[in-house]
C-alpha cells in the first residue's frame, strides 16, 4: 500500500528536521518544502538539501521574493532576556504565508497532510508558533479551499531539550542541523556565531538532551 503524502515546511533546523524524520516515522511519504525568501541565514537551505539527499526526501524549494532590511541579530541574550518580548529576527506574516504556500504545493503534490516544527515552549515569543495561530490558519482554510489539507504539528508542546532527545533518537547528531542567524562563511565551510539566540537554544536543547525522556508525541494515523 502506498503511503500517504505529506508536505514538511523543511528548513534545515532542528525542529523542522525533527518534524520531516517523524512525519516518515509514523507512515508518510514526506516532501521537504523550503522557501528561499531572501533570508540572512541562506545556510538553511544547503542543510536542508544534505539532509534530504541523506535520507533519501524528495526537496522542493519555492523563491519567495521578500524585500526587507537588515536587522541586527541578538548576541549572548540571557534566557530572561529572550523570555522578554519577541525577538527581533521574528518576520511578521512569515508562518501565515509558508502555511498557506505549503497547503496550495498539497494539490500538486497529491498529498493529503502539511507538516511544520513549530514550537510554543521556545523562548522566541514568535506569536505564530502557538495553537491559537494554527486553530486559526485550520479555520480560514477550511473556508478558502475544499477537502483542505490537514496540518499537524507534533512538536508544539515540546521543550527544546524534548526536541532534541527526540532527533537523537531518529539518527540526528547536533552539527547536522542549521540553526544560526549570524554565521561565518568566510571559509570553506560555514560556521555558526555561537552567540545569537538560535545557536544559543540549539546548544542549550543538546546539552540538555541527556536529561530528558525521548517524548511520544501525539500523531494522528495517516488520513
Amino acid at each position: 500500500m502506498t503511503p500517504p503524502r505529506a508536505v514538511v515546511l523543511h528548513s534545515g533546523g532542528l525542529d523542522s528536521t525533527v518534524c520531516l524524520l517523524l512525519a516518515r516515522r509514523h507512515g508518510r511519504e514526506p516532501i521537504s518544502l523550503g522557501l528561499n525568501y531572501g533570508q540572512q541565514h541562506e545556510v538553511e537551505l544547503a542543510y536542508a538539501a544534505r539532509q534530504c539527499a541523506r535520507f533519501g526526501i524528495e526537496r522542493r524549494v519555492i523563491d519567495v521574493k521578500w524585500d526587507r532590511p537588515a536587522i541586527d541579530i541578538p548576541r549572548d541574550r540571557s534566557v530572561a532576556e529572550m523570555k522578554a518580548g519577541i525577538a527581533p529576527t521574528f518576520v511578521p506574516g512569515r508562518n501565515a504565508v509558508f502555511l498557506a504556500l505549503a497547503c496550495a504545493e498539497t494539490a500538486g503534490a497529491g498529498a493529503t497532510e502539511v507538516w511544520l516544527g513549530v514550537n510554543a515552549v521556545d523562548y522566541s515569543g514568535y506569536p505564530d508558533c502557538r495553537e491559537s495561530f494554527l486553530q486559526a490558519f485550520r479555520a480560514m482554510w477550511a473556508e478558502a479551499v475544499p477537502n483542505p489539507p490537514r496540518i499537524v504539528a507534533p512538536l508544539v508542546t515540546l521543550t527544546k531539550p524534548e526536541i532534541a532527545a527526540l532527533a537523537r533518537d531518529l539518527g540526528l547528531a547536533p552539527g547536522e542541523t542549521w540553526s544560526c542567524y549570524a554565521p561565518d562563511v568566510s571559509g570553506p565551510e560555514p560556521k555558526p556565531c555561537g552567540h545569537c539566540d538560535a545557536c544559543l537554544l540549539h546548544n542549550h536543547a543538546w546539552a540538555d538532551a541527556g536529561g530528558v525522556a525521548t517524548p511520544a508525541p501525539t500523531i494522528p494515523a495517516p488520513s
